[in-house]
């Protein structure tokens, strides 16, 4: 019988790797606390209205990304691609900017898009993210991008480059969107096929292709500047001058356009040059406009987001720490057949005082098996049965092969001065 494996596309997070993403997501968390963000936990799967009025019927991911099914009621049901759609339909839906308050929410686990697998780039993959809801002045948008800046300064992350960009809004957007329909119509010649049928509906994601005679026509492609109103103009400085009261150093990139259709206004990548071509390690921007587009309220928002498994790669590139490998402090040894219900106990007891133990669960092992298996442990703790006659135990030091023999009562109490 041939071997089940895993679906193209995904992978197994194995030990060897998962307490580095622990790592990651511990920093976060400390992070996102020190910011006054809270945690918040959302469905895998949403309706996919959600997404197809949210994101945007003519984006990549709802026309061709989306893992969509119809349940068993017949409902169209969508694993999630990304969280901020769901992070704004559970704002929304349990009132948590009521009355004109806001809030800071963060979360993070797995999202879904179909999409050619590549170096740090899944169809099920990882993402952090982090929302603030209810607040439309530009220092939302400093405070995220600083945010986003602080979690990879903590992660040890370098070479990383800020790039903004103003996408305008509902009243602006429309003049510049005239243009360029005007602009790329006049050089239709050296667009793909994808840019081409993006022109008369989406003419701003040209902006964003990756094609090289596209981008080619793309960077001479008029600027969004010029069309802005007072409004999105005065937010861009505003962003702007944030950024640099932090002393954060950025670039603007007129193509900077992002792939949602939900953003308004700031929009912003943090780049890697240690990724290639696919160098983003997070982004993000506001979303003045998405409550409007799942429900009746209008509730601003702004955050970002950053996939696990590319950050894991910069950081591994980088030779960033992830702090000490797990390592169980204490195996308990038994030297003979009848000192194993003895360490069994010893064992429990250890765990109950939060020191990690581990003992030979087959009861098959000798000693010398039992001592070889103790070798990636601070200590053993050996009980036979001149321990067992005398209420004792070995604890052997196997840093320094040290060893000394203490009451049993006493031996958590040891320990923990130890480790």
């Amino acid at each position: 019988m041939s071997i089940i494996s895993a679906p193209r596309g995904t992978r197994d997070i194995l030990p060897s790797e998962s307490w580095k993403w622990s790592y990651i997501i511990n920093q976060a968390a400390l992070t996102m606390k020190d910011f006054g963000f809270s945690e918040i936990h959302l469905p895998i799967f949403e309706h996919t209205e959600l997404f197809s009025r949210g994101v945007g019927e003519t984006t990549d991911i709802v026309e061709k990304e989306m893992y969509t099914f119809n349940d068993r009621g017949g409902r169209s049901i969508t694993l999630r691609p990304e969280a901020t759609a769901g992070v704004m339909r559970a704002a929304i839906e349990n009132n948590l900017c009521a009355q004109g308050s806001s809030a800071r929410l963060w979360n993070w686990g797995p999202m879904f898009r179909h999409e050619r697998p590549q170096k740090g780039r899944y169809r099920q993959f990882y993402q952090i993210d982090a929302e603030c809801l209810g607040i439309a002045n530009a220092s939302a948008d400093v405070d995220i991008i600083s945010l986003s800046i602080e979690l990879f300064r903590r992660l040890g992350l370098r070479n990383l480059e800020v790039v903004i960009n103003s996408v305008g809004c509902e009243k602006c957007r429309p003049v510049y969107r005239k243009k360029l329909i005007e602009y790329f119509t006049a050089h239709k010649d050296s667009l793909c096929e994808t840019c081409l049928a993006r022109l008369d509906r989406n003419p701003l994601r040209i902006l964003d292709c990756k094609n090289e005679s596209c981008g080619r026509v793309a960077d001479n492609a008029p600027d969004i500047y010029d069309s802005l109103c007072d409004e999105c103009r005065e937010h861009f400085a505003q962003v702007r001058l944030g950024l640099e009261r932090l002393n954060f150093a950025y670039k603007i990139n007129k193509r900077l356009v992002r792939g949602l259709d939900y953003y308004t206004k700031t929009a912003y990548e943090i780049l890697s040059g240690d990724l290639g071509s696919q160098n983003a390690v997070a982004g993000g921007g506001r979303y003045d406009n998405l409550a409007s587009a799942i429900s009746s309220s209008k509730i601003p928002g702004v955050g970002f987001a950053c996939g696990l498994d590319r950050v894991m790669l910069v950081m591994e590139e980088q030779g960033c720490s992830f702090g000490e490998s797990p390592r169980v402090s204490v195996y308990a040894v038994a030297m003979d057949e009848a000192s194993r219900g003895n360490i069994q106990t010893l064992a429990y007891e250890l765990r109950k005082n939060n020191i990690s133990c581990e003992y030979d669960l087959t009861g098959t092992k000798s000693f010398k098996a039992q001592m070889k298996a103790s070798g990636s442990c601070r200590f053993a703790c050996i009980i036979g049965s001149e321990e067992r006659e005398n209420n004792l135990v070995a604890i052997k030091d196997l840093n320094n092969s040290t060893q000394e023999s203490i009451a049993l009562s006493e031996a958590v109490n040891y320990l923990k001065t130890r480790l």
